[in-house]
C-alpha cells in the first residue's frame, strides 16, 4: 500500500511538472492576445468618474470570468470529441486575429477617431449615464468573449496532444491568469492617475520624489494606454502569423532565410490585409441602410 502510495505522489509530481511546462508554453503563445485584451479592456474601462472606475471593472471582470466557464467545457468536448477541429478554430481565429491587427492599423492611418468619453455633466441625467455605463460593459465583454475564446483555443492547441487531464488543468490556468492577471493590471492602470493626485497632495513640496512620483503616473497614463494598443496590435499579427507558419503546411518553408518573428509579422500582416479587404468588399456589396 505505501509503495502504491509513493507511486501515485510521483505520478501526481510527474503531472505537476509537465503542467508547469505546457502552462509556460501556453502562456508564451497566448501572451500576444493576453496584449491586446489588456490593452482594450484598460480602454474600455477608463473614462468614467473615480468612484465607477473599479465597480464597472468588477463588473466586466464578472462578465469575462463567465466567459470563460462557458467557453472551457465547450472546448475541452471539442478536444476530447473532434480533436481535429481545435486546429480549424484556432486557423478561423488567426484570420480574425489578422484582421483585427491590420484593420487597426488601417484605422491608426485612415480614420483617427476620437476618443470617446464619457463625462459626468450637467448635460448628461444620471439615468442616461447608467445606460452609457452598462453599453460600454456589455461591449467590454462581448469583446472579451471574442478574444477568451481565441486564448482558450491557442492554449489548446499546444497542449492538444496531450491527455485530457492535462489538457484541462493547462488551460484552465491560463485562461484563469488572463482573467486575474490582466484585470488586476487593467485595474492598476485606470488608477494611476487616482494614485498620481493623492501622492501629489501627500507631497509636502513640489519638487520631492513623491510628488515627482504622483507627477510622472499622471503624466504615464495616456503614454501606457496607448503603448499597450500599439503592443497589442503588433502581436495580435504575430501571434496570427505564427498560427499559419505552424498549421499551414506550405507556409512552413516561405520566408525561411528570415528571422522568425518578422516572418511571423509578415504573414500575419498579408493575411490580415486580404481578410481586411474582403472585408470592405462584402461591405460595399451589401445594401446601404437607409
Amino acid at each position: 500500500m505505501a509503495s502504491g502510495f509513493f507511486a501515485l505522489l510521483d505520478d501526481i509530481a510527474t503531472l505537476m511538472d509537465d503542467v508547469a511546462t505546457m502552462t509556460k508554453v501556453s502562456t508564451r503563445k497566448t501572451a500576444g492576445i493576453l496584449g491586446d485584451d489588456l490593452a482594450v479592456n484598460a480602454e474600455k474601462a477608463s473614462g468614467f468618474s473615480p468612484s465607477r472606475e473599479l465597480p464597472v471593472l468588477l463588473a466586466i471582470s464578472k462578465g469575462s470570468l463567465i466567459n470563460k466557464i462557458i467557453i472551457l467545457p465547450l472546448a475541452f468536448l471539442m478536444s476530447a470529441f473532434v480533436p481535429k477541429l481545435v486546429v480549424v478554430v484556432l486557423l478561423l481565429g488567426g484570420l480574425y486575429l489578422a484582421y483585427e491587427g491590420a484593420e487597426k492599423i488601417y484605422e491608426f492611418f485612415f480614420h483617427k477617431n476620437e476618443d470617446k468619453v464619457i463625462a459626468a455633466t450637467k448635460d448628461v441625467s444620471p439615468e442616461e449615464l447608467i445606460k452609457l455605463e452598462k453599453s460600454k460593459i456589455k461591449s467590454a465583454i462581448i469583446t472579451d468573449f471574442i478574444l477568451s475564446v481565441e486564448i482558450v483555443i491557442i492554449a489548446l492547441g499546444t497542449v492538444v496532444e496531450e491527455v485530457l487531464t492535462t489538457q484541462i488543468i493547462v488551460v484552465t490556468i491560463v485562461a484563469l491568469i488572463a482573467t486575474v492577471g490582466v484585470y488586476g493590471i487593467v485595474a492598476f492602470i485606470v488608477r494611476m492617475d487616482d494614485m498620481g493626485l493623492k501622492l501629489i497632495k501627500k507631497s509636502k513640496s513640489k519638487s520631492g520624489f513623491v510628488f515627482n512620483l504622483g507627477t510622472g503616473l499622471i503624466k504615464a497614463l495616456p503614454w501606457v494606454v496607448k503603448s499597450l494598443s500599439v503592443i497589442g496590435t503588433l502581436a495580435l499579427l504575430l501571434v496570427s502569423g505564427g498560427i499559419f507558419v505552424h498549421n499551414v503546411e506550405f507556409l512552413h518553408h516561405v520566408l525561411e532565410g528570415i528571422p522568425g518573428i518578422l516572418r511571423d509579422f509578415i504573414i500575419g500582416l498579408g493575411v490580415g490585409i486580404v481578410c481586411l479587404l474582403v472585408v470592405k468588399a462584402i461591405k460595399l456589396m451589401l445594401p446601404k441602410k437607409t
